[in-house]
């Protein structure tokens, strides 16, 4: 092979790689979507809202399907204040405290699954308090150029604190329980809020997605003890989850 034949094919590699390589930016150049230079809550300002929920259920001698008699009453109640701050266009820091109270108190409760499957309970007593602190770091998108409605995720870090009891029987045949939760959680919520007026927003988020740890210590009949510990990781959307609550921007 001559000289200037080989010369000649080192040129073209060369000149091939300088292309390829010259590609290969073109493809990776990051594209500027302008996506964050719309001002949806300005910096500097205070944001005050929470969430209540409550429901509440009384059974007198139901029936349906396989339960039979079922006499017992019950509620759920959630409250969630929480505040924040706007430290930069769009973004805020702030903290959210949580009370749930969850009573049942079950007269009577039967599960009929044929003649040799049933289950009978009575004097069943359940009673739980929990309470949780959370830090969370809210972002802000908007629709389009919308000044109404936009998008955001609130990445949370939660500690939270129950105490409980339950029971069963009574007279002689009474058992009781209690219990103590430590609950630590790292997660994020997404949502959306619509401005109603243009100090206030209507805010829907799908639950908590993330890791959660959980460490349960119970006492039985002032006697026996026990323990639990559980971890979970959950990355779905649960649209059975939707909460709804209002935010006062100031």
């Amino acid at each position: 092979m001559s000289r200037k034949l080989l010369a000649f094919l080192l040129l073209l590699a060369v000149a091939v790689g300088s292309a390829e390589a010259q590609r290969g930016k073109r493809a990776i150049q990051r594209i500027d979507r302008e996506v964050q230079e719309t001002v949806f809550i300005p910096k500097g300002t205070w944001m005050v809202g929470g969430t209540v929920s409550y429901s509440e259920h009384d059974e007198g001698n139901l029936n349906f399907l396989v339960l039979k008699n079922v006499e017992g009453k019950g509620y759920d109640f959630s409250v969630s204040p929480y505040v924040g701050y706007f430290f930069r266009n769009n973004v805020s820091a702030g903290f959210r405290f949580a009370y749930q109270r969850d009573y049942l108190d079950l007269k009577n409760f039967e599960l009929n699954l044929g003649e040799d499957f049933n289950i009978s309970l009575d004097n069943l007593y359940y009673l739980e308090h929990r309470y949780e602190a959370t830090g969370f770091l809210r972002t802000y998108i908007p629709i389009g150029r919308s000044k109404i409605f936009g998008l955001f995720n609130e990445a949370r870090l939660t500690y939270g604190y129950g105490r409980g009891k339950n029971s069963t029987g009574s007279g002689q045949t009474y058992d009781g329980t209690f219990q103590t939760k430590h609950n630590f959680q790292i997660g994020f919520a997404p949502g959306m809020a619509a401005f109603i007026t243009d100090w206030s927003a209507i805010e829907v988020s799908v639950g908590v997605m993330g890791y959660n740890f959980e460490w349960t210590n119970q006492e039985t009949n002032q006697v026996e003890e026990g323990s639990r510990r559980t971890s979970s990781g959950n990355f779905k959307i649960n649209l059975f989850s939707i909460n709804i609550g209002m935010t006062f921007y100031l």
